[in-house]
């Protein structure tokens, strides 16, 4: 794990967390919310009192399209917008199903993945979905 941040801005710290396989947040330490996409002041109560916590990767699909392409360039892919459990919303893609079988409401989970040569927080449908 990258464990020197010195110098580092937030976004580089998301980025070497997701390479350690952890979905972190930052949290305010003043009133408790959750932001996200990081950031170095929060933008509800413009403090610099960011801390990172780990994510419980539960959230729900807020809006869907699936998106098409050629077989020979991947595929059908999905683009959502989820809404994490802690409260920020976030883009992402649902995995593990049909693009065009993801539904809003659906309870996904988040998980760490390989995407287009990146690494990236995706979704796949919660365990009884």
């Amino acid at each position: 794990m990258t464990t020197n941040f010195e110098g580092a801005g937030p976004e580089a710290r998301f980025e070497a967390y997701l390479e350690d396989g952890k979905f972190m947040l930052q949290r305010s330490k003043t009133d408790g919310s959750y932001v996200f996409y990081p950031r170095v002041i929060n933008p509800q109560n413009g403090e610099a009192d960011l801390e990172w916590v780990e994510a419980s990767g539960e959230g729900e699909v807020y809006a869907t399209t699936a998106t098409s392409r050629r077989p020979e360039q991947g595929g059908d892919y999905n683009i959502a917008l989820v809404t994490l459990k802690e409260g920020p919303r976030l883009m992402a893609r649902i995995v593990g199903i049909d693009p065009h079988d993801v539904k809003i409401g659906m309870a996904v989970t988040a998980d760490i993945q390989e995407v287009e040569g990146t690494r990236a927080v995706v979704f796949q449908p919660a365990k009884g979905a």
